[in-house]
């Protein structure tokens, strides 16, 4: 544990060269540490994913939450958060944007001179989603954790754009990362049969994976500030994640 650390707003380059805000919090040592890019629930950038930031920051991690948002801005990020969920996320943070802050948010924690060079990502929600993405389009990338993760397995809703419709689950077969998956059994999406195909696909693929279900929790049941919190899983699911961490990014 460290217990003091820097926590700020930086600028990264995204997507397209677009410099995007970041929350960054690093622990103060001179030891190397590995890299967490947190990417943050459909709700937004809010106060509960720069918390997250922070106790990977407080575990030893350089770690940084991009803006997905950003390009929706300026404003508070409730305001921006409300204005890119009303257009669609799939609009907000298509897929090959989501992928380039992502590499962006990789390149800016590789620069510090404190980098072991190794960087995971972590998602929640649609973050989650993002992450599988990410672990199937980054081979760069040491370690990938999803979160409850939507829309990975196709969703078969005409309503839907193609993009949420289809999944990510048909670009499993690239994923060279390995991943962990938190998932409460409450949820409906991803729901259990959701999971099971995930599941599936990975074990035929033969990928590098862990899976843990929770009883009595449904979605999003870290975040502290939501009545769906449920803190006896999230002290479990934690703990697997920080012992995931320790494996592939010490």
């Amino acid at each position: 544990m460290k217990q003091g650390m820097l926590a700020e707003v930086v600028g990264i380059v995204g997507h397209k060269g677009v410099t995007i805000e970041a929350y960054l919090a690093r622990p103060i040592s001179a030891s190397p540490m590995g890299g967490m890019i947190v990417l943050h629930h459909a709700p937004g950038w809010d106060d509960w994913s720069k918390e997250v930031v922070r106790m990977f920051a407080h575990r030893g991690y350089a770690a940084i939450c991009p803006h997905l948002y950003h390009r929706r801005g300026p404003g508070h990020w409730e305001d921006i958060a409300a204005a890119a969920r009303a257009d669609g996320l799939d609009k907000a943070m298509p897929n090959e944007q989501i992928i380039g802050d992502v590499e962006g948010a990789i390149a800016y924690l590789r620069a510090m001179p404190d980098s072991n060079g190794k960087v995971g990502v972590i998602g929640f929600c649609s973050g989650g989603r993002q992450a599988y993405l990410a672990a199937c389009e980054i081979p760069e990338l040491s370690a990938a954790i999803d979160c409850w993760g939507g829309s990975i397995t196709p969703r078969g809703d005409p309503t839907k754009p193609a993009s949420l419709s289809r999944g990510v689950l048909h670009r499993t077969p690239d994923m060279q990362v390995p991943l962990l998956g938190i998932f409460g059994n409450d949820d409906t999406n991803p729901s259990p049969a959701d999971i099971d195909e995930i599941e599936a696909t990975l074990q035929q693929l033969g990928k590098s994976y862990e899976f843990h279900r929770y009883d009595g929790a449904g979605h999003a049941f870290f975040t502290t500030d939501r009545i769906n919190y449920r803190p006896e899983q999230a002290v479990d699911g934690w703990r697997r994640v920080f012992a995931f961490c320790e494996t592939h990014l010490s």
